[in-house]
């Protein structure tokens, strides 16, 4: 082989080798991709200990294994016709926090829709509070809960899976 056939077929292995490591790193799950929340461990007043709970010590959650929360018909949660998914989530404010809870949050992947919560009436402004998450669509999503003055942000991923 002479030299040009030489440099061509080297060219051509670096080339290989740059788009393998670029359709890789396109193939990465998104968790890899979605700075996910590991939750603290950190307990709410009154609770069984648990690492999937996740506070700062004014406001509480759980969260989920591996901050990824999996949609799939049959399972906890909802895939809603308009393909947006809720799931619910548990807050407990702490000792002297009051107020009604309210949740926003954002995409960190795409220019999705806001993030949208159902809050029942009835727990009152201290305490435990129910609540449902509305993610728009899959995707990487920071989410904050407020009561008061306290707030606690994390980041889920939030994926369907067809299983």
């Amino acid at each position: 082989m002479d030299l040009s056939k030489h440099i061509i077929f080297i060219r051509s292995i670096v080339l290989s080798a740059l788009l393998l490591a670029s359709l890789a790193a396109c193939a990465s799950p998104p968790a890899e991709r979605c700075p996910v929340t590991a939750a603290n461990g950190s307990t709410p007043p009154g609770e069984t200990p648990s690492e999937l709970y996740h506070g700062n010590g004014q406001l509480w959650t759980v969260l989920w294994p591996e901050g990824t929360i999996t949609f799939a018909p049959d399972t906890a949660g909802e895939i809603r016709d308009d393909g947006s998914l809720a799931m619910k989530f548990p807050w407990w404010r702490g000792d002297g926090v009051s107020g009604s809870l309210e949740i926003e949050g954002r995409s960190l992947d795409g220019s999705a829709a806001p993030l949208g919560s159902s809050i029942p009436e009835g727990y009152g402004d201290t305490g435990f509070q129910a609540s449902t998450i509305i993610f728009p669509e899959a995707g990487c999503w920071e989410v904050t809960g407020r009561a008061g003055a306290a707030e606690l942000t994390f980041v889920v991923q939030a994926q369907v899976s067809a299983e």
